[in-house]
């Protein structure tokens, strides 16, 4: 990047759905008397009598959990999308609304209740991606659901309702915005080149290594260029896998490690356990072969400055579009910086 571009307002691209983000790096010289968050440092046990999520623990449902050693799944008892919804649909002049079905899993990375993913050994997130894969493979076969969203919400600043290491996976009916927005411009990218866009992407990434934050044989972790939370990150596969479903069992471990490497890199920034919510963009599960796709794995994170001060989508975000004040480049040199251990093993 020129200094020019890196230190004055400018736009920047975002390829995957083709909006554009407003960065003004001059931003971060000013001083902040904002709003900031406690820094939660409590160290939890492993077993919560009282968390709903823990191994042999009874829900809120009733429903009693089994003693698991694993990852474990289990329909979310207040689930966003039901697989009985009535078929119903309004369309009264310029008032539309459609049912919509769907089944709503949480995914209980383990039965830890201390641990979070950068804490976990890599050998137990694989486990997990082997369930997510499980996941997606069964959710996806159903004829009502064409699209399968994996995410967690790590932190209660990220409305995380229990701290239990656990992310959720919503399947439904209809394919949501942000994957039509992908899914066009993916396809645009292949029927003019033969070849899938965020491979192109990665290879121009890998050749500047400005924004790679970690990579190993089979995955690449990186600041994307168009990035617009503070400490945003994307995992992308070196092989145009259009799901996990495609993933050989080399490829599952080293998905984990690269997992466990950048959420690392998060919990040493501030030295805290850092929230995010993340999610996984992969091909509908509508039938459609989607050569163009190549799933991706996101990270947002909120926190800005330290561990107490959150970056905000208000005023101009909300009613124009997002804008960010350190470029990716800073953030990117930032976290490349950061020792590789976990700061509570150092």
């Amino acid at each position: 990047m020129s200094n020019a571009l890196n230190n004055n307002p400018h736009r920047r691209y975002n390829i995957l759905t083709g909006e554009w983000i407003l960065v003004s790096p001059h931003r971060t010289k000013r001083p902040w008397q904002g709003k900031t968050e406690k820094n939660l440092t409590e160290r939890r046990p492993e077993y919560d009598e009282s968390c709903y999520l823990c191994p042999g623990n009874t829900r809120a449902s009733g429903e009693t959990n089994p003693q698991y050693t694993e990852p474990h799944t289990f329909v979310n008892d207040f689930s966003a999308l039901l697989p009985d919804t009535p078929e119903e649909e309004v369309n009264n002049g310029l008032l539309k609304a459609e049912s919509e079905k769907g089944i709503c899993k949480v995914v209980c990375f383990s039965p830890n209740h201390s641990l979070t993913l950068p804490l976990m050994e890599v050998e137990d997130i694989t486990k997990v991606v082997k369930m997510w894969k499980k996941e997606f493979r069964e959710l996806g076969s159903s004829d009502d659901i064409n699209y399968v969203q994996i995410f967690e919400n790590k932190g209660a600043i990220m409305g995380c309702s229990n701290p239990h290491p656990h992310g959720q996976i919503w399947s439904q009916s209809s394919i949501p915005t942000e994957i039509q927005k992908k899914s066009r411009h993916f396809k645009k990218y292949w029927e003019k080149n033969k070849r899938s866009l965020l491979s192109d992407y990665l290879t121009q990434e890998l050749e500047l290594k400005e924004r790679i934050l970690s990579e190993n044989e089979y995955f690449v972790a990186l600041v994307p260029y168009w990035a617009v939370w503070p400490y945003e990150a994307m995992i992308i596969p070196r092989e145009q896998h259009q799901n996990i479903n495609q993933l050989s069992q080399e490829e599952e471990k080293a998905f984990a490690e690269i997992i466990k490497a950048l959420t690392i890199m998060y919990d040493n920034l501030f030295e805290t356990s850092f929230p995010y919510s993340s999610g996984i963009h992969q091909a509908p599960t509508d039938g459609g072969e989607y050569p163009e796709w190549h799933f991706h794995m996101s990270f947002y994170p909120p926190l800005l400055r330290s561990a107490t001060v959150k970056k905000f989508m208000v005023g101009y975000e909300m009613f124009a579009g997002p804008q960010r004040d350190i470029t990716a480049e800073m953030a990117a040199e930032t976290l490349q910086q950061l020792p590789k251990q976990h700061y509570t093993k150092t």
